[in-house]
């Protein structure tokens, strides 16, 4: 396995005086029309400011955005090329998603991204699509029954934030105790706050007791197929890429569920599918890909040589952001507003190029997402907002866009326990 080398630069660049914070509430309260200023001002590549006084650039173009996907040779997924890395200080609060030592399929490339590919893809792949589903009933009934009896209920902290992680254990190899814990451990370390770094090692540990776990006891599931791959890999190996899983499955998916429920909670052309259960709930996910998408920007790709990108100037070793919500109301590609009702996919919610989220995730995902949101509307099916929809508030990170809260209220239910 080869090691990233970190190319030395002896005068890291500095923000330019117009960059944009990547900060503030309007990441939460208004990204549309904050994606629209950037775009007049700087054009689709946006100078951009990161915590710690950290600059980088802003793909917020669609046709940019595809270009800079589809050339992994001169946008480059090699962190080590970063020329920040000498003012980086070890508890910056973005390092994980940064990583500059992470051998996994997010953070590798070239031959050795495809040799986690062939890893990762085929112990996903294997995941029985019917077996899925019924976990992800079955959880999400238990999930109902806690509340549903009390006729009110909070749906982001007692479902939306519970049921990805905890169907993903099931077919990962987690038991169901350790889901809480671990849906909290990834939010905090995806809000990039003072408890990022904790969150991240608290993380870790998880992955390492389960790798151990599985090497001691195969079982049906993500890991033991991982473990049984015939190319061998190290410990830390296998740790980052369920960690890459884990994150990854977990965080959009449950925030596409929030966003979804939210959606057809406050706009009336989905009032209809409440009460009847499953019609729309495809629309609604779909729209929320392009308006409301759980992941607003990704980071990261570096730029291989000095180049111009939307009439910019890039520096070799630049970081570029990828503002997939951004690229999506570029107004020369689409108007912002409108969704093709019949499925439009041209969107990057999961990303584009050889770095897309793998084809057997996004199944697993858009299962865990629909089925979630199709039991509930079934067990709940006069469920409404029990705030007014302008007291809805998000989650504080411009790279994920998800609901802080949804407290809704409904006819109390008698629970199912587990039997419908």
């Amino acid at each position: 396995m080869t090691t990233t080398q970190h190319t030395q630069h002896p005068q890291p660049p500095a923000p330019r005086p117009d960059a944009v914070p990547l900060s503030g509430p309007r990441f939460h309260t208004d990204p549309a029309e904050l994606y629209r200023e950037m775009r007049q001002r700087h054009g689709s590549v946006v100078p951009v400011v990161l915590p710690g006084d950290i600059p980088a650039w802003l793909v917020v173009g669609y046709r940019e955005l595809h270009h800079v996907t589809g050339d992994t040779n001169l946008f480059t997924r090699d962190m080590g090329l970063w020329n920040q890395w000498p003012v980086i200080p070890a508890d910056w609060p973005l390092l994980p998603m940064v990583n500059r030592r992470q051998p996994s399929i997010y953070y590798t490339v070239g031959a050795e991204h495809q040799r986690h590919v062939e890893l990762v893809a085929p112990a996903l792949e294997a995941v029985d699509p019917f077996e899925l589903r019924r976990h992800a009933e079955q959880i999400a009934d238990a999930l109902i029954d806690a509340f549903c009896g009390q006729g009110e209920a909070e749906l982001i902290g007692d479902y939306a934030k519970l049921l990805p992680i905890l169907v993903l254990g099931r077919v990962i190899g987690f038991p169901d105790a350790e889901g809480p814990e671990l849906a909290q451990a990834i939010n905090a370390l995806a809000d990039g706050g003072e408890d990022a770094i904790a969150s991240h090692a608290y993380l870790t540990a998880a992955m390492r007791r389960l790798l151990a776990t599985k090497r001691a006891a195969p079982g049906a599931d993500v890991t033991s197929r991982m473990l049984g791959h015939p190319e061998p890999f190290t410990d830390e190996e296998y740790v980052l890429d369920l960690q890459a899983i884990v994150a990854a499955g977990h965080l959009p998916t449950s925030d596409w569920i929030g966003n979804s429920l939210r959606l057809m909670l406050t706009d009336d052309r989905f009032a209809a599918s409440l009460s009847g259960g499953r019609h729309s709930v495809g629309e609604a996910m779909n729209e929320v890909l392009w308006e409301d998408t759980p992941t607003q920007i990704l980071a990261g790709r570096w730029v291989a040589r000095d180049t111009q990108l939307g009439g910019q100037r890039l520096q070799a070793g630049d970081m570029l952001l990828l503002g997939l919500q951004g690229a999506h109301g570029d107004p020369q590609v689409r108007h912002p507003g409108h969704v093709d009702a019949g499925g439009n996919n041209a969107h990057f919610s999961f990303s584009h190029g050889e770095f897309r989220c793998p084809f057997p995730a996004q199944e697993i995902a858009e299962a865990i997402a629909r089925t979630g949101i199709e039991v509930l509307l079934d067990r709940l099916p006069d469920v409404d907002l029990s705030v007014p929809q302008d007291e809805l508030t998000r989650r504080p990170s411009p790279f994920l866009r998800g609901m802080t809260a949804l407290p809704v209220r409904f006819t109390p239910t008698p629970a199912v326990g587990g039997q419908r």
